[in-house]
């Protein structure tokens, strides 16, 4: 028997949408799926490499692929045509490997149809596949536990029914510090039925997003480190009738990082500093782990127990100094932000009159900012 229950029409409603009534992502009726924030040099090259073929079904809304991950293990939820798993297969290079997984057959042979001419372009036969599958049942698709560094997904979480389930199966399938690093939308706000059930709404993802409290509750309960947000940034619905459907409630794109703990070094107690060795390519001079915690190569910085326990143990490890320090600087150590506290710190920013106003993937010292995207 399915773990899934009766979610046949929320799963027929989004194969319709995306598989026939989306041709292309000019026909979105929200900014949800749109990244409005030019991603780092080395993801648009790799984007640029990209079949066209996959980069005109594309309806991710943020850039959820992170730097530093050659030879990596990585799986994508929600894959469909494929363009993020093209990226992340250019970034893993020869030694990693890339799996997409996706339900919708239309976009899933897009994504198979393009490996051949990406294949020429790279020069070498990547590791890349995609498999038919729900993003509730990995080990159905063949994603066997503890074989993933990295899990990626583009706004594709919130389409789904059981978001406890999707978050579970990939707490399982990462391999200890492992990281779930994805882009969603979130709400400030329980949702009615009337806009979870709206097929243009569930669609879009609007109608399926969790409200922000909700979620991070949700990953820690399942055993993640306390969620650190590394973007966010409103959603505005511009459809007339969409506006009316939502009344008040705001929506917001964030880019999520959750990290599966080692407990065997879990930093419980003391005081710690962290030091960067500016050795990720691309983020020489600094490293945002995230938008609270920014390293600069090379300088000591106090961390909080947490953010010591996720650079001694997570895959990142290999890219910092932790130690000991014998002074107290708790107290100069940042603690990550909820995503409550940084919503009301963006409408906080609008009440002063900032334009924090229809951008998906902000630029992080202006969340009103729009860049253009490839």
């Amino acid at each position: 028997m399915s773990l899934l229950g009766n979610s046949d029409d929320i799963y027929s409603s989004v194969k319709d949408y995306y598989g026939k009534v989306l041709a292309s992502s000019n026909d979105l009726k929200t900014s949800a799926c749109t990244a409005a924030a030019a991603p780092h040099p080395i993801i648009r090259k790799a984007i640029e490499s990209v079949p066209d073929a996959v980069n005109d079904k594309f309806y991710g809304c943020g850039n959820p692929i992170p730097l530093g991950i050659k030879g990596k293990d990585v799986l994508d939820l929600g894959s469909g045509s494929g363009r993020d798993c093209y990226v992340a297969a250019a970034l893993v290079g020869p030694e990693g490997s890339v799996t997409g997984v996706d339900m919708t057959d239309e976009q899933l042979q897009t994504a198979r149809e393009s490996t051949g001419e990406f294949e020429k372009t790279l020069g070498y036969a990547p590791k890349l596949k995609f498999v038919t599958g729900y993003i509730e049942e990995l080990q159905k698709a063949g994603i066997e536990p503890s074989t993933i560094d990295i899990c990626i997904s583009n706004c594709v979480i919130n389409l789904s029914p059981n978001k406890r389930l999707v978050l579970a199966g990939v707490y399982q399938t990462l391999r200890t510090g492992g990281e779930l690093y994805f882009s969603d939308m979130y709400a400030d706000a329980q949702l009615p039925d009337s806009v979870r059930k709206h097929d243009v709404l569930l669609g879009e993802g609007i109608g399926g997003a969790l409200y922000v409290k909700e979620f991070e509750q949700m990953a820690q309960d399942i055993g993640f480190a306390c969620p650190r947000v590394l973007s966010i940034a409103p959603i505005a619905v511009n459809d007339k009738e969409l506006q009316a459907l939502v009344g008040d409630t705001k929506f917001y794109s964030i880019t999520y990082r959750l990290f599966k703990p080692d407990e065997n070094k879990d930093a419980k107690q003391g005081n710690f500093t962290a030091t960067y060795q500016g050795t990720i390519e691309g983020h020489e001079d600094s490293y945002e782990l995230d938008i609270d915690n920014v390293f600069v190569k090379g300088i000591s910085k106090p961390v909080s127990c947490s953010t010591a326990s996720i650079l001694l143990s997570s895959w990142l490890s290999g890219f910092f100094v932790v130690d000991k320090s014998p002074n107290n600087n708790s107290g100069s150590a940042t603690l990550p932000s909820s995503a409550e506290t940084l919503i009301n710190n963006l409408r906080r920013f609008k009440e002063q009159g900032g334009n924090a106003s229809g951008s998906c993937c902000p630029t992080r010292a202006n969340p009103g900012t729009k860049k253009g995207c490839c």
